[in-house]
């Protein structure tokens, strides 16, 4: 089974997406199960995993209705604030879904460059393997090393990292960010999306030779077992069609055995978020 292992829906608002500026318009419409679907069929996917794109209960709530009505949709990383004294009660509730498969903060965007250590957060965190939760990355290069204290401290959770840590593809400055992941990739309970790359480069005028090298970084510090494909779709739109964005990964993969293929594609997602088959 192939699974798309990071997309997104919403119902887009102005108010609620301000991070849709200008320069991605192309984003500024409602992306929703059947838009994607098309998509997933077009190119020989038979799942996904929903990530949250607000952070709102709110929201996550919303995801886990579309996937039980969507069973295509196999998982939902969703939100709670895992730094609310009540946060257990919350992950009780939401997590007697058995869709709900992980959470995640948009880490990326705190202002506190070492958000991830803060004692209130990392009390959340120690909750997530009660409720049989993973718990996604989202962060930038700069936070690399912050996040190796992070997942130090906590040896039987899992961890994803997001888009690779949003490599500096466009300037292809991959020293400090390979170390980052290379320090990152020695955790075993650590795996990584091979997502969100097209929009770390030039969005008009990239070119699949300038990723190749961040492939090799993932692949070298993560290995095949611990590595997923991920679509981004529909935040990919700014840089790529679907099928261009899925063909990066697709024709590196062509280079490595079938049994690589296939987990990267799909098994090692099936695996780490425990899915259903389908």
């Amino acid at each position: 089974m192939h699974v798309d292992a990071h997309q997104h829906f919403w119902m887009y608002s102005p108010a609620e997406y301000e991070w849709i500026d200008d320069s991605m318009a192309v984003l500024r419409r409602n992306f929703l199960p059947d838009d994607l679907k098309r998509e997933l069929d077009s190119n020989n996917f038979q799942g996904s995993v929903a990530v949250q794109a607000r952070q709102t209960l709110e929201e996550t709530r919303w995801l886990l209705d579309l996937a039980e009505r969507s069973p295509w949709i196999l998982g939902v990383v969703g939100w709670v604030d895992l730094r609310a004294p009540d946060v257990r009660s919350q992950l009780k509730i939401l997590a007697q879904n058995s869709k709900l498969v992980g959470i995640r903060h948009i880490v990326q965007s705190e202002p506190d460059d070492r958000f991830l250590l803060q004692p209130a957060f990392l009390r959340g965190i120690s909750a997530l393997e009660e409720f049989n939760l993973a718990y996604d990355i989202l962060i930038y290069t700069k936070h690399l090393p912050v996040a190796a204290e992070f997942v130090e401290r906590f040896p039987r959770q899992r961890f994803v990292l997001d888009h690779l840590a949003k490599p500096p593809i466009k300037s292809g400055n991959i020293d400090s960010w390979a170390q980052g992941i290379s320090r990152l990739g020695a955790f075993p309970n650590v795996f990584c999306k091979l997502s969100g790359l097209v929009t770390e480069a030039d969005w008009h005028h990239w070119q699949p030779e300038q990723i190749i090298p961040f492939l090799d970084v993932a692949f070298e510090s993560f290995g095949p077992d611990r590595l997923m494909i991920g679509s981004d779709w529909p935040v990919c739109l700014v840089a790529a069609s679907y099928v261009k964005t899925i063909e990066v990964v697709n024709n590196y993969l062509l280079q490595k055995k079938a049994e690589c293929q296939a987990r990267v594609f799909g098994a090692n997602a099936q695996r780490f978020w425990r899915l259903p088959a389908r």
